[in-house]
C-alpha cells in the first residue's frame, strides 16, 4: 500500500512540475495567446504528447523502487550513537524516535520535507556489526557521505 501512495505522490509531483514548466513557457513566449489548458490538450492530442503521458505514468510507477534504498555500514549503534546523530544533524535530519535498536530520523527543515514529498523518514537499525540505514535515496546518501567520507 505504501508503494502505491508513493507512486501517486510522485505522479502528482510530476504533473505539477509539468504544469509549472508549461505555464512559464507560455508566460515568457511573446505572441502566444493560448491558455494553459488549451496548450495541454493540444499537446496530448499528438503522439509525442501521449508518449509524454505514458512516460510520466511509468516514471511515477517505478520511481519508488529506485528512489529508496538501504545502505549497510559497519558501525555499532550503541557505541557511536552520538556520531550517528551528529552525522544526521549535519545532513539536515533530527532524531524523532528511538526504541529497541532502532532510530527514526526526519528532515528538520519544512522545505526539505516538502521537496521529499514528506517521505523523509530514515530508519537506522542494528544488524550484527552493521547498521542498516533505510530511506529516501538522497537522504541516505547525504547521511552516509557526512559520516563515512
Amino acid at each position: 500500500m505504501r508503494y502505491l501512495i508513493r507512486s501517486a505522490k510522485y505522479f502528482v509531483a510530476f504533473c505539477v512540475l509539468y504544469l509549472v514548466v508549461v505555464w512559464l513557457s507560455l508566460k515568457t513566449t511573446r505572441g502566444m495567446d493560448v491558455g494553459i489548458w488549451d496548450y495541454i490538450l493540444a499537446t496530448f492530442q499528438t503522439t509525442k504528447g501521449q508518449l509524454l503521458g505514458v512516460a510520466v505514468v511509468a516514471l511515477a510507477a517505478f520511481y519508488p523502487r529506485f528512489g529508496f534504498m538501504t545502505r549497510r555500514v559497519e558501525c555499532d549503534m550503541e557505541e557511536e550513537k552520538d556520531v550517528i546523530i551528529a552525522a544526521f544533524a549535519r545532513a539536515g535530519f533530527s532524531l524523532k524516535g528511538e526504541s529497541d535498536g532502532r532510530m527514526l530520523f526526519r528532515a528538520t527543515n519544512i522545505l526539505d520535507r516538502i521537496v521529499m514529498l514528506f517521505e523523509d523518514e530514515i530508519v537506522v537499525e542494528q544488524y550484527a556489526q552493521w547498521i542498516d540505514i533505510t530511506g529516501i535515496r538522497r537522504g541516505v546518501a547525504k547521511v552516509v557521505f557526512q559520516k563515512w567520507k
